[in-house]
């Protein structure tokens, strides 16, 4: 069966080498040149795969574009992957191939569709998670399911990395088996239940932006939910320097501290506890800042006895 594999971030490579470890790989990468790799905090780079393998690359900055549509075409593939690509696929796109498309997207849909998944996944506290692959259609996120998996979460500890590392093993480990069942002649398809959807909100880096007036749990949700692999949750010193806080956990000795929310409490090596809203603390382990030109060691100690975020 000939496939081409559309992608361009750490998923992608993820189930792209799984394809061809299983003796499954594309007659074609399609992928994001490499100027355009700011779009994706995620952003990975298919060519030394792809050339590892021989296997063609058609670089893209539109998956509809002419040229695009047309090196597709011209292959009559039986298969498209849409695997870690932010772009809605047109309907001349998805009739290209003779099966159809097939996408990818982290959560058991119909449940938490649209963008931001993993964030909003934690920042929900979810005890379930999953990943999901399925026919392109119409809508984002709304066709028919063809493979997916579920899997446990902890929602006082995951982290984005740990929940995108999740989604991403489940991804590796049902493509391969779901492309050789179609190359096989099954075509699994199950309709989405619309009357269990929830649907995702777009999210942009500002919103890793910290209020200090916030409980202490919601502040160390944010922190684990914003963190890598993307931009972080971040606040200012009192000098308007902003750092990113990349490991908190609530505070163990409830109590102790006695503050005003932002206001650092104690300072210890390259960690930090702060107060929150709620008087309740958290602990700060891993942090940098955010202008990656900026000295590694911020005078942390000027932060104390003064608020920390720009919440007031």
């Amino acid at each position: 069966m000939r496939t081409v594999f559309v992608g361009a971030v750490e998923g992608s490579r993820v189930g792209l080498d799984a394809l061809c470890a299983a003796g499954l790989p594309p007659a074609l990468v399609v992928t994001l040149p490499p100027d355009l790799a700011h779009r994706h905090s995620d952003y990975a780079d298919l060519a030394p795969l792809a050339a590892r393998h021989g296997i063609p690359l058609h670089l893209t900055r539109r998956s509809d574009a002419d040229e695009t549509c047309e090196a597709i075409a011209a292959l009559a593939p039986d298969l498209v992957l849409v695997i870690g690509w932010s772009q809605l696929c047109g309907p001349r796109f998805r009739a290209i191939p003779r099966l159809g498309c097939i996408g990818f997207h982290p959560s058991a849909l119909p449940r938490l569709r649209g963008r931001a998944v993993i964030p909003w996944t934690i920042l929900r506290g979810e005890t379930d998670g999953g990943a999901t692959l399925f026919w392109l259609g119409e809508g984002a996120d709304t066709g028919d399911i063809a493979a997916q998996r579920l899997f446990p979460l902890d929602p006082a500890a995951e982290t984005a990395r740990s929940l995108y590392d999740k989604a991403v093993g489940a991804l590796a480990a049902m493509l391969p088996d779901l492309v050789s069942r179609l190359a096989s002649g099954e075509l699994p398809r199950r309709p989405q239940d619309d009357s269990r959807a929830t649907l995702c909100a777009r999210r942009g880096p500002e919103d890793g932006r910290i209020d200090w007036h916030s409980p202490a749990d919601a502040v160390a949700r944010l922190i684990r939910a914003a963190g890598p692999p993307y931009p972080g949750a971040f606040t200012h010193l009192p000098g308007g320097a902003r750092i990113v806080l990349t490991g908190a956990r609530l505070t163990p000795r409830g109590g102790y501290y006695i503050g005003i929310p932002g206001q650092v409490q104690a300072l210890e090596g390259r960690g930090f506890t702060v107060a929150c809203g709620d008087g309740a603390c958290i602990d700060v382990l891993d942090w940098h800042p955010a202008d990656a030109g900026a000295s590694a060691n911020p005078r942390l100690h000027d932060m104390l006895g003064r608020p920390a975020g720009d919440a007031r």
